[in-house]
């Protein structure tokens, strides 16, 4: 993990939050070549789950909602961890996570477990009273349920069918850490879909969506051998759960959640319906009666998935003799998708590539490059993830050819300047 954390600093994925005042507890900024990566996930999620599929419609619900919404939905009275503090160095931890009744970092006595809610608390309007607070959302699932009504009876669905959006949750964790996995603020990829009240139904589409999002990972270059399904335990299921599985990640610190799907039943829509007063069911054609549809809910944190992304990735080689850090990124998630370099910086070789960065821009996230040797512009690439480079030499000038140099077996082609684009879209995999 250290490295990993060592090369976002040094490369531009991830930073420390408010760096130049000592940081801010588990909190990350993104950088240059780190919001290129969180954006292509998003987006690689939303083309396969939301834009190549009929039967799922996207939604951008607020931050902020009505706070009748989290007692509805149960945050309010269950969305809590045991809270222990140690009467010696002050610290403080999830009791479900420390063995008997001493601290893991001094040996002090605990104080006795108390309930700690999550959910990160505020004020609206100019008064700060009872009547004013509101609360940051912990998760964007509620925003799906809270517009069902406004969705049925503005689009044409028909059971069935899913509601996915992604966006920032906050949660107060009480111990996050391991870089960028359990963050108090991060971002969520989820879906609700809606299926018929109907046991079979709901079972067949609950074990679609886990084996979907399965091989969703494994799509985008993650090693199968590295993650697992771990159904939980009747006695570990959220309130709103009939049943839920956990795709897990093997992390430098053992496994731990990727993604979780969730049978959540007719739970939600039955709490605001209850709550709200309003009618929440959907007239089903099929049966002719109105119901109120189950939900199974597919839910993926981009933070969690970048950093399993990056890790998966990373490797080490030699290349001519030298020693290499490179991240092997599917090239659909790679933030830099191509590097453009000037060989020498004379001979008319760096107007030629700008004209050729210019034309690649058009297509592609592109970098461009002319300082110091090639071999060191090719490492500096690799340590990012780009899966290719192209070079103009002093062939380019006679030809208008290029090399073209694969990332992962540094192998280089020689190809024309024409036929570029079609080339990098080819192997970039855009077509899959």
């Amino acid at each position: 993990m250290e490295k990993i954390v060592n090369l976002c600093k040094r490369r531009g994925l991830v930073f420390p939050t408010s760096d130049i005042y000592g940081g801010l507890g588990s909190t990350w900024d993104y950088g240059p070549a780190g919001v290129e990566l969180k954006r292509n996930i998003k987006e690689a999620w939303w083309r396969d789950i939301v834009q190549s599929r009929n039967d799922v419609i996207g939604l951008d619900s607020a931050i902020l909602q009505h706070p009748r919404t989290w007692e509805a939905s149960g945050h309010l009275q269950n969305f809590t961890d045991p809270l222990v503090d140690c009467k010696g160095c002050k610290q403080r931890f999830r009791a479900d996570q420390v063995n008997g009744r001493r601290c893991p970092e001094c040996g002090g006595e605990l104080t006795e477990a108390r309930q700690f809610n999550l959910m990160f608390r505020t004020f609206i309007g100019p008064v700060e009273d009872t009547a004013s607070t509101i609360y940051l959302r912990p998760e964007t699932a509620q925003g799906i349920f809270s517009n069902f009504a406004n969705v049925i009876d503005t689009q044409r669905v028909k059971l069935p069918f899913g509601v996915a959006q992604t966006g920032k949750s906050f949660r107060n964790e009480i111990t996050p850490g391991n870089f960028i996995f359990r963050t108090r603020e991060f971002e969520q990829m989820e879906m609700e879909f809606f299926v018929r009240p109907n046991t079979d139904e709901e079972l067949k589409w609950f074990e679609y969506w886990v084996q979907a999002r399965f091989q969703w990972y494994v799509k985008y270059g993650i090693n199968p051998a590295h993650l697992r399904l771990r159904p939980h335990a009747q006695d570990e299921l959220s309130h709103y759960s009939r049943g839920t599985t956990d795709i897990e990640y093997l992390y430098p610190f053992g496994w731990g959640e990727l993604e979780g799907i969730a049978r959540r039943g007719s739970f939600d829509l039955d709490q605001h319906a209850k709550f709200s007063g309003k009618d929440l069911s959907y007239f089903d054609e099929e049966s002719k009666s109105r119901v109120r549809p189950w939900v199974i809910e597919p839910a993926a944190g981009v933070d969690r998935a970048m950093l399993a992304f990056l890790l998966d990735a990373y490797d080490e080689d030699v290349v001519e003799g030298e020693e290499r850090i490179v991240l092997r990124l599917d090239p659909r998630l790679a933030p830099i998708k191509v590097a453009v370099f000037p060989l020498l910086r004379k001979g008319g070789q760096p107007e030629k590539a700008d004209k050729v960065r210019e034309m690649l821009q058009r297509h592609f996230t592109v970098a461009y490059d002319q300082a110091g040797s090639i071999g060191r512009r090719y490492r500096r690439m690799d340590e990012i993830g780009t899966p290719f480079a192209v070079t103009i030499d002093h062939q380019t000038m006679q030809d208008d050819t290029v090399t073209l140099r694969d990332r992962d077996s540094t192998e280089q082609v020689r190809i024309p300047i024409a036929g570029l684009v079609n080339t990098l879209i080819e192997r970039i995999g855009w077509h899959c």
